[in-house]
């Protein structure tokens, strides 16, 4: 029976479930880019208050957190 989990675990991903984790990644990245984007760009073209762009900020921050820790799980099983 840990033989067959064993043997389960080396078959490899198919071309769609690699090609979703890489896009995956992508969109994790853009995230964390546009969350890090909204606190940290001097000239915001929209005109909005410091608090609430860090809040909006650390927003988009904390979703990129959750869809990487989705995709890790995903990933696993």
């Amino acid at each position: 029976m840990n033989q067959d989990h064993d043997a389960d675990k080396r078959i490899q991903k198919s071309l769609n479930g690699r090609f979703l984790f890489v896009v995956g990644i992508l969109f994790l990245l853009i995230y964390f880019a546009l969350g890090l984007a909204v606190i940290f760009w001097r000239e915001f073209p929209i005109e909005m208050p410091q608090l609430y762009r860090n809040i909006f900020g650390a927003l988009i921050i904390v979703y990129a957190s959750i869809r990487f820790g989705r995709l890790i799980r995903n990933r696993r099983f």
